[in-house]
């Protein structure tokens, strides 16, 4: 599915939502990665109440709190999300009728309040109903203390997009990354919302500073994976820079590198995801070329 479906509302189709299956995932003891359609979600689940990581979408929030039900004995009390994009907090409605208090940073909040165009995808993102804002918000990062463990919110200013928020159990040994992680392909680079690649390596550093050998790390998109994956994306994410930047240097248009193929040779084992190489390369360009730490 393109990203630009990911990012517009009412594009999805009933059946669609229909035939989602979702699956879980054991990651450590009490938390869990579940798989539908759109962001990863994450939950933490024990002798506290359930905190989730990311929604999907309203139709499919009864699919999601069933196997949640199933393992947890208390019911979902806090949701974070991730970013604001669709396929992460286009649910928070429908959870919040459920009882649960939506939390993410405030730039998450201020980017759902209003009308949010996207120049690069020509289209705008209309302002969620207040229903569906975050009703907790913090400016940089926070700790929570629940399950028996230590949950770190941690916030990153430009990557994905310029509210991003990490999630590290500090116990469990795992770390949710949201859509600072693509798994196995190019990530989408939000620039007009803030997104950087300079600022999704230095995202991805603060994380493999944080992990060992043993660390589950859940990504936005794609599989559950570890410190070695993660290692394997940054090294690309500092190519697929590297060389856009030199052809940047050597004066090319944003029309003239795309031509020119510079990820040609990460395209086999990375160009097979949400985003097409061309976007991915066209994103990686706008980035470095509004970016003050070329």
């Amino acid at each position: 599915m393109s990203a630009l479906k990911f990012l517009l509302p009412g594009v999805i189709t009933q059946e669609e939502f229909d035939a989602i299956r979702i699956e879980v995932q054991e990651v450590a003891p009490g938390i869990l990665i579940l798989v539908g359609l759109g962001g990863n979600i994450g939950v933490s689940y024990g002798e506290d109440e359930t905190f989730m990581i990311d929604g999907q979408f309203g139709p499919l929030v009864e699919k999601i709190l069933y196997p949640i039900s199933k393992r947890a004995k208390k019911p979902v009390r806090y949701l974070l999300n991730t970013h604001w994009h669709l396929d992460h907090v286009a649910a928070n409605e429908c959870f919040a009728r459920h009882g649960v208090t939506i939390m993410a940073h405030e730039k998450v909040r201020s980017r759902m309040s209003v009308d949010q165009p996207l120049p690069a995808f020509e289209c705008t993102v209309p302002a969620a109903p207040k229903e569906a804002l975050p009703v907790i918000t913090f400016r940089e990062n926070m700790s929570i203390h629940w399950n028996t463990d230590t949950i770190e919110i941690f916030h990153i200013p430009e990557a994905h997009t310029d509210g991003d928020v990490m999630v590290h159990f500090r116990k469990a040994n795992v770390i949710h990354m949201g859509d600072i992680y693509f798994n196995g392909m190019y990530p989408l680079i939000d620039v007009d919302c803030g997104g950087s690649v300079i600022g999704m390596i230095e995202a991805v550093d603060a994380v493999l500073s944080r992990c060992d050998g043993k660390t589950k790390i859940i990504p936005g998109h794609g599989p559950l994976s570890g410190y070695h994956e993660l290692k394997a994306y940054r090294a690309m994410l500092k190519e697929a820079a590297k060389t856009v930047a030199d052809l940047i240097g050597q004066g090319k248009s944003e029309e003239e590198a795309i031509a020119a193929k510079p990820t040609v040779l990460l395209d086999a084992q990375w160009g097979n995801g949400v985003l097409a190489p061309d976007a991915f390369v066209s994103q990686v360009y706008a980035s470095l070329v509004q970016s003050t730490r070329l």
